[in-house]
């Protein structure tokens, strides 16, 4: 609840929150039901999302199909059952799940009713940014190493590419190729990835920086990907992410008077105001 609260500061209105640290039947259930208490609890909106194939357990050593298939047998059904994820993701890596065993398990998360989204190409390029384009998912997050064939399949395919700025800088990686992407036609979000592993942080401020010093981004892509872009990452751009008659009033009041202060003033919070949903929730 602490963390919730210092994104609402920073004037974080929706988060997407994955499963993926348990990796048994119990513990993925109750983070996502965990993720259910937190949306009754406070303002910010949760969008769940299904990542059981984060890594494969020590009990499934070597054994990435048999655990693909334990998902999708003993687990998502019951997620699908009791709507505790909109989206499915999968950690489509090197070492990690194959291509053919990430399209087999979001082919079949697909037929259970979710939507879906990949990790790609996050460590080498794999593939996996073709892959979102070829089952058309929502999103692709990661991307650091994805090919000029992935970047133009997923501009093709309407894929919103979800850079995530932090985790290259957390893990001395080089970044996303934003500026190649947008200029392919790509729709880019910005995410902080905030998670226990690659990158503890979810610092808005620093990205926003990381995105326009180092990613070649403008003042106002990097805005773009936080907003619309971010909201088309989680299928509702039809309701939040721009100000637009019959929208949902998710908005920000900034301490200075103009937005090019975001990655100016480097790393600094200088949200003042936080509306969600018609309602001023920080001041």
């Amino acid at each position: 609840m602490d963390f919730l609260k210092k994104m609402l500061a920073m004037g974080v209105t929706t988060v997407e929150a994955k499963s993926g640290y348990g990796q048994d039947h119990d513990t993925e259930i109750k983070q996502m039901k965990v993720v259910q208490e937190l949306n009754r609890r406070q303002p910010i909106e949760l969008v769940s999302t299904f990542l059981g194939a984060h890594a494969v357990p020590p009990e499934f050593k070597d054994r990435g199909d048999d655990f693909i298939e334990f998902l999708l047998k003993d687990v998502m059904p019951e997620v699908a059952r009791d709507h505790l994820a909109e989206f499915c993701d999968v950690f489509c890596e090197k070492g990690v799940f194959s291509i053919e065993q990430s399209r087999h398990l979001l082919q079949e998360a697909r037929k259970m009713g979710f939507k879906l989204k990949i990790h790609a190409d996050e460590i080498v390029s794999l593939g996996g940014a073709e892959l979102a384009a070829e089952l058309h998912a929502t999103s692709a997050d990661h991307l650091l190493h994805a090919s000029d064939a992935g970047i133009k399949a997923m501009a093709e395919s309407g894929v919103v590419s979800t850079l995530l700025p932090t985790t290259a800088f957390c893990l001395k990686e080089p970044f996303a190729r934003a500026r190649e992407m947008i200029d392919a036609g790509c729709a880019v979000a910005l995410a902080t990835d905030f998670n226990p592993g690659s990158g503890f942080t979810f610092s808005v401020p620093l990205m926003i920086g990381l995105a326009v010093i180092y990613m070649n981004m403008t003042a106002e892509e990097a805005i773009t990907a936080l907003t619309l872009n971010g909201a088309a990452a989680v299928d509702r751009a039809d309701r939040i992410g721009s100000l637009e008659p019959g929208k949902q009033a998710d908005l920000v009041i900034l301490q200075y008077p103009s937005y090019k202060f975001l990655p100016y003033h480097t790393g600094i919070n200088i949200v003042e105001t936080v509306v969600k949903n018609g309602k001023v929730v920080v001041r």
